[in-house]
C-alpha cells in the first residue's frame, strides 16, 4: 500500500510517462546464438559426403561382383556402403558412399555368399548413429519454449509484474488528462450557455467541497450530458474537468465490452479504483447506451441486451451505488438516445441530474464561429453575425468544419487571410454540395433550370414559404441543381400554413415540368421524400387532421406506428389525409405557376444564362419584391 501510494498521481502533476518497452540484450544475444549454433550443425551435416541412392539390380550388384565394393553396413533391408573407386550413376554426380534397399523378393543368402566371395566388410550397425538426443531437443522444443517464454515475460510487464498473466485483458483502457497549460475550460465552449450554467455547481463543488458538506448537500453523483450529435457534449465534459483542476477519465462505453466474458465488469471496477484513488476526480462515459440501453425486450424498438453487456451495465450501477458525500468522484455520461437507457441508470443517486444541450441559438453560433476562429486570420469583410444568421439548424461541430473548409478554400485560392466568400463557397459545399463536372445537354440544362425556377418562384410567391437565397443549376453532389432557402430568424416552432408552403416549395420543381415540358422526369425523387415526411407527421404526430384527430400514432423517425393498438382504420386514415394533403397542395401549386407562367419563364432564361444566381439576382430575374417569411430551418430542395 504504501508503495502504491507513493506512485499514485496526484491531482495537478502531470501524467507519469509509460515506461517505454525495451528488450534486454541477452535476449538478443541467446536468439542470435541459437540461429548460429542451428545454421553450424547444418552445415557439419552437410560436409559429410552425400550418399546417392542406387538401384540395387543390376547397379549394385554389378559393383559387387566387379569387386569394387569395400564395406556395407545394413540395418534391416536398407544398405549403406563405400565403393572403392568412385562410379557415376548419373550425369556429373560421382561418390564413393551409396546407399540402396534389398528387394522383398531378393534371395539374401547368395547376396551374403557374393559379399563374402569378393571380401567385402559387411557391419551390421549403420555407420550414421543419427542426430544427438541433445540436439533434437534443443532444435526441437527449444524454439517453441523461447516464444513462449518470451510471450510470458511481455504479458507479464504489460499487467503490471506481478499481477495475473491475463490480468491486462480486465484493466480500463480509460485515458487520463491532467491539468496542462493547453487544458479546456468554460471559455472554450460558446453556445449552451444554459447548459455551462448546470454544470457551474458540479465545478464549484470539486473546487470548494467543504461549502456543501458543511450544509448537508450532497453534489449529484452522476450528470448525463444529452443532445444531437455535434453539439459538444466531450468538450463540456472535459471543460468542467478543465475548470475543477481534477484528473479526467475518459472511456467509450464500447470499450468496455470485448469477447471474453466479465471484462466489461472488470473494467468498470478498475475505472472507478482509478478514479478514487485520483480523487477528487472526474469520470466520463462517451455514449452511454452502448452498455446502458433498457434490459427490458422491445423497448423504443431495441430487443433486450446480453449477458456480457448486461454484467457491465450492472458493475456501473454497483460501483455508483457505492459512492458517499466524501468520495469525490463525479461520473459524466453523453449519450445521443437517452430514452432508450434503462430506468435504474436515471433513478435518483445514479445519472439523477440531466442536461439536455440544444442547438445554439443566432447569437450562439456566433460565439461558436468566434471560438473557432481564435487561430484563423480573418479579412476585414468577414462579417461572423452574418454568417450565423445563414447557417440555422447548425451545431458546433458543423460549424468547426466550416471554418475548417473555409480555411482549406483559402490556403487553395492562395489568400493570405480568410474572406467572407471563402466562408460563403464553404457554406454552400457543405449545404449543398460539392460542384460535379457534368456535361449536360441542352434538353438536361432546360429542364433543371424550370425545375428549379419551379422551386423559386413558388417560394417567392407562397406566405410562409422561407426567401430564397440561392439558386443554380451546377450539378453538386448528387443533384443536377438546387435552390437553397434560409428563414430570417430561428424558430422554435411552425404553424401549420408554414408546413404546407414547405410542402408547395418541394412540389414547386415537379409541377414546373408538367407545366413547360408535360412530361414528369424523375428528378422530383428527393422533393417526394421532403413531402411525405412532412404530410405525414402534419397527420400522425402534430394532429394537423379533423379526420385523425389530436393524437400521435407515428413516432419520431416515422417507422410504422409507435404503438400496437393503432387500428388499422386509423393507419388507413393517415394515409389517406396524408395523400389528400399533398394532391391539394400540388393543385395549388400548379394552379400558381399558371398564373405567373412570366415569371417561372423569366427565372429560367435567366438560370441557363447565369448558372448561380444570388437572392438579389433572382427575385429580380422572377419580378419579384423580396419579402421575409420564415420557417424552421434551411431547406436545400435539389433536383
Amino acid at each position: 500500500m504504501a508503495e502504491q501510494d507513493a506512485n499514485r498521481q496526484r491531482p495537478g502533476q502531470p501524467a507519469p510517462t509509460p515506461p517505454r518497452f525495451r528488450i534486454a540484450p541477452w535476449w538478443i544475444v541467446l536468439v542470435v546464438a541459437l540461429f548460429a549454433f542451428n545454421y553450424w550443425a547444418a552445415s557439419r551435416a552437410t560436409e559429410h559426403e552425400q550418399r546417392i541412392r542406387v538401384p540395387y539390380s543390376p547397379f549394385f550388384l554389378k559393383q559387387v561382383r566387379q569387386g569394387n565394393v569395400s564395406e556395407i553396413t545394413s540395418k534391416g533391408t536398407a544398405i549403406q556402403g563405400t565403393f572403392k573407386q568412385k562410379r557415376s550413376y548419373e550425369k556429373s554426380k560421382q561418390t564413393a558412399k551409396f546407399q540402396t534397399e534389398i528387394p522383398a523378393f531378393a534371395n539374401e543368402n547368395a547376396l551374403s555368399k557374393l559379399l563374402v566371395d569378393k571380401g567385402v566388410t559387411v557391419n551390421a550397425e549403420p555407420l550414421d548413429t543419427g542426430t544427438p538426443w541433445w540436439q533434437s531437443l534443443v532444435f526441437g522444443f527449444g524454439p517453441t519454449l523461447l516464444f513462449l517464454f518470451l510471450l510470458f515475460w511481455l504479458m507479464r510487464r504489460a499487467s503490471g509484474g506481478a499481477q495475473n498473466v491475463l490480468g491486462s485483458f480486465g484493466r480500463s483502457r480509460a485515458r487520463r488528462y491532467e491539468r496542462t497549460e493547453s487544458e479546456v475550460s468554460f471559455a472554450d465552449v460558446a453556445g449552451i450557455e444554459e447548459a455551462e450554467s448546470e454544470l457551474a455547481e458540479i465545478v464549484d463543488f470539486l473546487r470548494h467541497p467543504d461549502r456543501y458538506r458543511r450544509l448537508g448537500a450532497r453534489i449529484p453523483r452522476g450528470v448525463l450530458l444529452s443532445g444531437a450529435p455535434g453539439t459538444g457534449k466531450t468538450l463540456l465534459a472535459r471543460a468542467v474537468a478543465g475548470e475543477a483542476h481534477v484528473p479526467f477519465f475518459s472511456m467509450a462505453a464500447s470499450e468496455f465490452v470485448e469477447a471474453i466474458v466479465g471484462v466489461g465488469a472488470s473494467r468498470v471496477r478498475d475505472l472507478f479504483k482509478d478514479a478514487k484513488e485520483a480523487a477528487p476526480s472526474i469520470v466520463f462515459i462517451d455514449e452511454l447506451d452502448a452498455i446502458g440501453r433498457s434490459r427490458t425486450s422491445g423497448v423504443a424498438g431495441f430487443s433486450g441486451g446480453n449477458d456480457e453487456r448486461e454484467q457491465t451495465l450492472n458493475q456501473i450501477l454497483t460501483e455508483m451505488d457505492g459512492f458517499d458525500a466524501s468520495t469525490g468522484v463525479i461520473v459524466l455520461a453523453a449519450t445521443n438516445r437517452p430514452d432508450v437507457l434503462d430506468q435504474a441508470l436515471l433513478r435518483p443517486g445514479r445519472f439523477d441530474r440531466r442536461v439536455t444541450i440544444v442547438p445554439p441559438d443566432r447569437s450562439g453560433r456566433e460565439a461558436i464561429l468566434r471560438v473557432h476562429v481564435r487561430g484563423v486570420p480573418l479579412d476585414d469583410d468577414v462579417d461572423l453575425a452574418r454568417i450565423a444568421a445563414t447557417t440555422p439548424g447548425m451545431v458546433g461541430a458543423d460549424l468547426a468544419n466550416l471554418v475548417n473548409e473555409a480555411a482549406l478554400l483559402a490556403a487553395r485560392r492562395n489568400h493570405q487571410r480568410v474572406s467572407e466568400a471563402d466562408f460563403t463557397d464553404a457554406l454552400e459545399r457543405i449545404v449543398l454540395g460539392a460542384e460535379r463536372k457534368v456535361l449536360l445537354g441542352h434538353e438536361d440544362r432546360r429542364r433543371t433550370a424550370y425545375h428549379e425556377a419551379g422551386h423559386a418562384v413558388v417560394g417567392m410567391l407562397t406566405p410562409g414559404a422561407d426567401p430564397v437565397r440561392k439558386i443554380s443549376i451546377i450539378p453538386r453532389g448528387r443533384a443536377l441543381g438546387v435552390t437553397f432557402s434560409a428563414p430570417e430568424d430561428d424558430r422554435v416552432s411552425y404553424d401549420r400554413e408554414e408546413l404546407l408552403a414547405r410542402i408547395k416549395v418541394a412540389l414547386g420543381g415537379r409541377a414546373a415540368e408538367e407545366l413547360v415540358f408535360a412530361q414528369p422526369t424523375t428528378g422530383a425523387e428527393s422533393d417526394f421524400e421532403q413531402v411525405t415526411q412532412i404530410a405525414r407527421r402534419m397527420v400522425g404526430r402534430w394532429g394537423m387532421s379533423a379526420a385523425v384527430g389530436k393524437l400521435t400514432v407515428l413516432p419520431p423517425d416515422d417507422r410504422g406506428f409507435s404503438f400496437p393498438e393503432v387500428s388499422p382504420r386509423t393507419q388507413q386514415l393517415v394515409d389517406d389525409e396524408s395523400r389528400r394533403i399533398v394532391d391539394e397542395a400540388d393543385r395549388e401549386v400548379l394552379a400558381l405557376l399558371r398564373e405567373h407562367r412570366d415569371k417561372l419563364d423569366s427565372l429560367a432564361e435567366a438560370l441557363l444564362e447565369h448558372e448561380t444566381l444570388d437572392e438579389e439576382e433572382a427575385y429580380a430575374a422572377a419580378g419579384v419584391d423580396p419579402a421575409a417569411h420564415g420557417t424552421d430551418v434551411a431547406v436545400a430542395t435539389p433536383r
